[in-house]
C-alpha cells in the first residue's frame, strides 16, 4: 500500500454498556520514547498485586514487533470452530504477567507493527486489519478511540487499580487532535497522570518543563505529579532542579527510581533496546544474530543470553559474520522479502552460506525459517510489492506470503532430544516443499491431533521452524547446547523471569511511596 492508498475500512468489534467504573486509574507518560516507563508499570503491577490489589495494565496504542499471543481474540471463530487468538505488545504481555494473568487483547487494544519506514500493519484488538502508510492512519486512528474506550472500560470493571501506560512522549501536541494513547486519551477516560522524566538521557528537567510549557491548561492541570527515572549517583546533586522544575510546572516531586540492573533480564519492548550494547561474553560458543531491519520477536534470544557458556552477539550493518562463529540465528522479521534484500546488501547471505560450507550451524525461527528456504512470495503485496525473492536455498522449501496470520500457543515434541517445548506461533505465509519430511518438531493439539512442524537438513546443522519462544524450555536448550559443544547452566528461565518481576517491584518499593502513589489515582 502506498501513501495515496484508501484507508482501511474499520469495522469496530461490539461495543459494550458498562456501569459504574470499579478501578482506580493512574496513567504513567513519559518525557519521550525509552524512558523506562513499560518497565516502570511492570514494577507497580507486581508491587500492587503483592499488596492483594486486582491489577490490570493498559496500553491504547503501541508500536512495536515484539508482540505475544492472548488466549482472546476479536475474530470470529473459523470453519473448524476454533477461536481464534489474539496479539498485543510483549511489553503489555510482561506487565499481565506481573498482575498474575493471562495477557488479553483489551490490555494493548491497537498494536502497529512496522513494516516499512512509512507504514505499519494494524492489529486492532488482536486481529489484523492490513498494512497501512502512517499518513493514512494518522486519518484514521481517532475512529479507533470508541473501541480503545471500550477495551479500558472492561479492565476497569474487574480490577481494583488500571495501571495506564502512554506512548512516547505526552506533549506532541500537534497530534493531540487525533492521540488515542496520551493526554487526549486521558481526557476522555478521565485518568490522572504522572510524568515520567529520565535522567539517564540527560535533558531532564528541559524535558520535563518542556512538557509542562506545551500542554494546554487543562492537560497541564491533569497531571498529579513527576518521578525522576533511571537515577545514578548521589540524589542530593540532583535536588535542586527538582526543586526549579516544580517552580515552573507547579507539579509535586513525588520520587526518583534508581537505576535497575536486572532490567536485563526482563524481555525488552522493541528494538530500540538493541540499540544499546547487549552482547554477552566470557562464554566459549559464539552465536551472532543478524541484525535486520524489520526484527521481530527477538526476545527468542534471551533464554540463550542467559547461558554463561554463550557469547551472543548481534551483528550490525557494515559487519561481516566473525570467523568464529559457530552458530547463525536467523530471527523473526516483520518483512520477509525486504529482510533478505538486507541480508544481501549486507553481504552476509555470502557469509552465512561459507559459515554452513565450513560445518557451521543455522538456525531460522519465523521469518528466519522462510528465509532459509528457496524462494519467498507475495502475489498479493502483503508485506510489501508484489513479487518473489530468492531464499537462502538451504532447505528445500518454499513460501507464499498470505493474508490469514497464524496465532496460536503450541506444545510440542522437538525431534532430536524428545524433549517437550512450549511456544507461540505468529505468522503470515504457508510453507511448503520436499523438506518438511524431515521436521524439526512435532506439534501437539492437545485432542490427539499431531502435525509436523519446521525442517532440518540430514544432518541437524540447519533447523528452521514457525515456533516463537522455544530456547525457553529447559531440557531442550540444554540438550541443544550440549549438541554444538557447551554445557547448559541449571536455570529455569521462567523462575529467571518471575524473579526479575519480584526484585523489580522490591525497587520501585524502595525508592517511592506506593500509598502516596495510590492516594492519587482516581
Amino acid at each position: 500500500m502506498t501513501d495515496s492508498a484508501p484507508p482501511i475500512t474499520l469495522i469496530l468489534p461490539p461495543l459494550l454498556a458498562h456501569g459504574p467504573r470499579r478501578a482506580r486509574t493512574l496513567m504513567i507518560q513519559g518525557t519521550a520514547s525509552d524512558v523506562g516507563k513499560s518497565l516502570f508499570v511492570a514494577g507497580l503491577c507486581r508491587a500492587y498485586t503483592r499488596r492483594g490489589l486486582v491489577v490490570r495494565p493498559f496500553k491504547a496504542q503501541n508500536m512495536s514487533n515484539n508482540a505475544a499471543v492472548t488466549a482472546d481474540g476479536d475474530a470470529p471463530a473459523d470453519v473448524a470452530g476454533e477461536q481464534p487468538r489474539g496479539e498485543i505488545g510483549r511489553a503489555q504481555a510482561l506487565q499481565a504477567r506481573a498482575c498474575g494473568v493471562a495477557p488479553s487483547i483489551h490490555m494493548n487494544p491497537v498494536l502497529l507493527k512496522p513494516q516499512s519506514n512509512v507504514g505499519s500493519q494494524v492489529v486492532l484488538r488482536g486481529r489484523s486489519l492490513g498494512n497501512c502508510p502512517a499518513r493514512v492512519y494518522h486519518e484514521m486512528r481517532q475512529g479507533l478511540m470508541p473501541a480503545v474506550l471500550d477495551s479500558f472500560e472492561r479492565l476497569c470493571a474487574e480490577a481494583d487499580l488500571v495501571l495506564v501506560e502512554g506512548a512516547g512522549s505526552g506533549a506532541e501536541v500537534y497530534l493531540r487532535h487525533c492521540d488515542i494513547t496520551n493526554m487526549h486519551f486521558a481526557e476522555r477516560a478521565k485518568v490522572p497522570v504522572i510524568v515520567l522524566g529520565d535522567l539517564d538521557k540527560g535533558g531532564t528537567m528541559a524535558s520535563l518543563v518542556g512538557t509542562w510549557l506545551l500542554l494546554d491548561q487543562a492537560d497541564r492541570d491533569r497531571v498529579v505529579g513527576y518521578i525522576v527515572n533511571k537515577f545514578r549517583g548521589d540524589f542530593s546533586l540532583f535536588e535542586p532542579a527538582c526543586a526549579t522544575i516544580t517552580a515552573h510546572t507547579n507539579w509535586p516531586f513525588l520520587g526518583m527510581v534508581r537505576w535497575f540492573e536486572g532490567a536485563a533480564r526482563l524481555p525488552a519492548e522493541d528494538s530500540l533496546a538493541l540499540e544499546r550494547p547487549a552482547e554477552t561474553s566470557g562464554g566459549t560458543l559464539n552465536i551472532v544474530i543478524p541484525r535486520l531491519s524489520r526484527v521481530a520477536n527477538f526476545d527468542d534470544m534471551d533464554p540463550l543470553a542467559a547461558e554463561p557458556s554463550v557469547n551472543l552477539r548481534w551483528l550490525n550493518s557494515g559487519e561481516p559474520l566473525p570467523a568464529n562463529t559457530d552458530v547463525v540465528i536467523l530471527p523473526g522479521s516483520k518483512a520477509t522479502r525486504a529482510d533478505l534484500e538486507v541480508l544481501r546488501r549486507e553481504g552476509w547471505d555470502i557469509d552465512i552460506l561459507a559459515h554452513v560450507r565450513r560445518g557451521g550451524r543455522v538456525v531460522g525461527l519465523c521469518a528466519g525459517f522462510q528465509m532459509l528456504g528457496r524462494v519467498v512470495r507475495d502475489p498479493l503485496g502483503i508485506e510489501g510489492v508484489p513479487g518473489e525473492t530468492a531464499g537462502l536455498g538451504l532447505l528445500d522449501l518454499e513460501t507464499e506470503i498470505s493474508g490469514d496470520k497464524r496465532l496460536i500457543e503450541i506444545v510440542a515434541q522437538e525431534q532430536q532430544s524428545g524433549c517437550r517445548v512450549t511456544g507461540y506461533e505468529m505468522h503470515m505465509g504457508r510453507t511448503t516443499g520436499a523438506g518438511l519430511a524431515r521436521p524439526w518438531l512435532l506439534l501437539d493439539d492437545g485432542a490427539g491431533d499431531i502435525r509436523a512442524e519446521g525442517a532440518m537438513t540430514a544432518d541437524g546443522r540447519v533447523m528452521g521452524g514457525y515456533v516463537h519462544g522455544i530456547f525457553g524450555a529447559d531440557a531442550f536448550r540444554a540438550h541443544w547446547l550440549a549438541q554444538v559443544g557447551v554445557q547448559a547452566a541449571q536455570i529455569d528461565f521462567e523462575a529467571r523471569i518471575e524473579s526479575a518481576l519480584n526484585a523489580l517491584a522490591d525497587h520501585v518499593e524502595s525508592c517511592l511511596d506506593l500509598d502516596a502513589l495510590l492516594a492519587l489515582a482516581k
